[in-house]
């Protein structure tokens, strides 16, 4: 019996550009030392990116519907296809249509490998993963996956193939990493030391971009107003951010002329699919809820609120079929009557109780905001996936 076992090194999320190295191991698993060698003819490794769309709302272009089969044997290279006897585009049970939008040239590990009873070997699989590919994304409409494919094979057996996911991180203009590096004329020279050029890598750069284009520069204030006057005023502290960091504003009520009574603020993303692509030309966007924050504000003068971006959360992205956008979902609840507080009380010296109305005539207005959201260190995002970074399959006789 043989055991095949594919595991991640470094976890199971990445960024676009980063390489990928996959240790792959192949055991004799049985325990009789005299029940002789097992033969492996050949193993190939590749990595698959997986589109799957709903029909009812999304309708893909023919100039993308190849299958993993088409993009396998579109070369000279050699290939093994994980979903050879499927039809051109791959039919979920769930009724989706897939494709393959991502399959990189597979590379060969062995050919005629023979191991003992109790004997084991490893290889390394690396692999870059391309700066152009999609993020991984599960919206309603449209997924992406991505997984490290593993094939093998005894002689005159079928294929075995072991599929292990991993989520992939897009940060958009990392095609040329060069820029970045030191200048030679620029950078500090000592003349009693060897001088060397520092070459940073894809994840350095990524996280010295994340941090610029996410720090916190002047402060955005927004007045808030209905038809009947002044609600509110808002105070953000950036508009960029990064998955795992808190979106952090500051309410002022003091400047109102309309009473507040309740406020809420949602963290959302906005799915929209292309117009190409779309089922039916009225379809809209769809949107997805994540973290909310509501607070009863009536003769509250200032407040704040936090809201976490969870580290699962995919950012803000733009394929050939879908487009992903972040917004703030403010929904504020006014008092369309006067309401008296504490204040108006009679003071005299003693205690004093206040009672607010029953019921309220109110009125609610909405207002969207547009945000920005990156990437993160894909190590620190690892941390809460629940992704698995091993995979394997028993291989009988």
């Amino acid at each position: 019996m043989l055991e095949v076992v594919a595991s991640l090194i470094r976890g199971p999320v990445f960024l676009a550009g980063e390489t990928i190295n996959c240790e792959v191991t192949f055991t004799n698993t049985s325990p009789d030392n005299n029940s002789g060698d097992e033969v492996l003819a050949w193993s190939s490794v590749q990595i698959i990116c997986q589109c799957t769309v709903s029909e009812s709302r999304v309708m893909l272009p023919r100039k993308n519907a190849l299958s993993t089969e088409e993009v396998s044997t579109s070369g000279c290279e050699t290939s093994f296809v994980p979903n050879r006897g499927s039809c051109r585009l791959i039919i979920s049970e769930e009724g989706e249509r897939g494709l393959t939008v991502l399959c990189t040239k597979p590379k060969i590990l062995f050919c005629d490998l023979k191991l003992s009873p109790g004997m084991k070997r490893s290889y390394q699989f690396e692999e870059v993963i391309p700066t152009d590919a999609p993020p991984s994304f599960r919206g309603q409409a449209v997924k992406y996956s991505y997984k490290v494919i593993v094939g093998t094979q005894r002689l005159e057996k079928t294929t075995k193939i072991v599929r292990v996911p991993f989520r992939v991180l897009v940060l958009y203009g990392l095609n040329d990493i060069s820029v970045y590096n030191e200048n030679e004329e620029i950078s500090p020279s000592n003349p009693f030391l060897h001088n060397h050029r520092k070459e940073n890598s894809v994840l350095d750069v990524a996280l010295q971009v994340i941090s610029t284009v996410t720090a916190r520069k002047a402060p955005h204030s927004y007045n808030i107003t209905n038809a009947r006057g002044r609600v509110a005023k808002f105070l953000l502290f950036k508009q960029a951010y990064k998955l795992g960091e808190d979106i952090v504003g500051m309410f002022d009520f003091s400047v109102g002329t309309v009473t507040c009574v309740q406020y809420s603020v949602t963290l959302q993303s906005e799915e929209q699919v292309s117009e190409e692509c779309r089922r039916r030309l009225s379809q809209g966007t769809a949107v997805t809820s994540y973290v909310k924050h509501q607070e009863m504000c009536l003769h509250t003068v200032r407040t704040h609120m936090n809201i976490p971006i969870p580290l699962t959360a995919t950012p803000g992205f733009m394929t050939d079929i879908v487009c992903q956008r972040w917004r703030l979902h403010f929904e504020f609840v006014t008092s369309l009557d006067e309401i008296s507080g504490p204040d108006s009380l009679p003071n005299d010296g003693g205690e004093r109780q206040w009672q607010g109305l029953s019921t309220l005539n109110v009125e609610t207005m909405v207002w969207d905001l547009p945000i920005k959201i990156f990437p993160t260190n894909p190590i620190h995002a690892s941390s809460v996936t629940l992704m698995k970074t091993t995979a394997s399959i028993q291989m009988n006789n």
